[in-house]
């Protein structure tokens, strides 16, 4: 199938099955998402990867009451950083160096466009973070559908207590969106045979 194919099959699936979906099939996943574009490319968050069953039952109890949290294969929660520091920004500074073999003082104009952020508060950083974990997370919905695994994206649960569970506040985190993948439960799923609303193309998009 063309990647068009796959995203015509995939939908925000509300019921799994358990299965689990194979470690090389949600590599390739974790590697899309590692591999998105964000700006800057700074990267200002983390993703979570859950499989453990005990502690995905406490985030259901606790945060997020919906069956995917427990039916999944892996949850994944996409957690942007609350602030941005002046150490991140050196640390990215460094790699970037180090990965292109230049000397660092080639980079003092491109370090310099941080002074911004870094200089922004708690609030303007992570509202800009946050926006970025978006991007990771579409390319993560349609490397799933590539896999042929189905995903499920959330944003329906208590940050609050999300971020209790995990321990996020303590990491300069918190959570954005969740993400669940695993195999459709079609008997059970309402949507697994509904046809794919979205608009028309006349109706999205404006042409100048």
């Amino acid at each position: 199938m063309s990647l068009i194919d796959k995203l015509n099959w995939r939908y925000a699936t509300k019921r799994m099955n358990g299965t689990k979906v194979p470690q090389e099939k949600v590599d390739r996943i974790l590697e899309a998402i590692r591999l998105a574009p964000t700006s800057f490319g700074l990267q200002g968050f983390k993703v979570i990867v859950i499989e453990d069953e005990a502690l995905r039952e406490q985030i259901f109890n606790g945060a997020c009451q919906q069956p995917q949290i427990k039916e999944a294969s892996h949850v994944l929660v996409f957690a942007a950083n609350k602030k941005v520091t002046q150490e991140q920004v050196n640390e990215y500074i460094q790699d970037i160096a180090t990965t292109r073999n230049m000397p660092l003082e080639a980079l003092d104009g491109f370090k310099g466009m941080f002074a911004g952020v870094v200089a922004g508060d708690e609030q303007q950083n992570f509202g800009w973070t946050a926006r970025q974990t978006y991007i990771a997370l579409g390319v993560g919905l349609a490397a799933a559908a590539e896999e042929e695994v189905d995903a499920t994206p959330m944003e329906g649960f208590s940050a609050e207590a999300l971020d209790a569970i995990l321990g996020l506040a303590e990491q300069n985190l918190g959570s954005v969106s969740v993400l669940t993948l695993g195999y459709r439960d079609a008997a059970n799923d309402y949507l697994a045979s509904a046809p794919k609303v979205r608009k028309s193309k006349e109706n999205l998009f404006i042409l100048k």
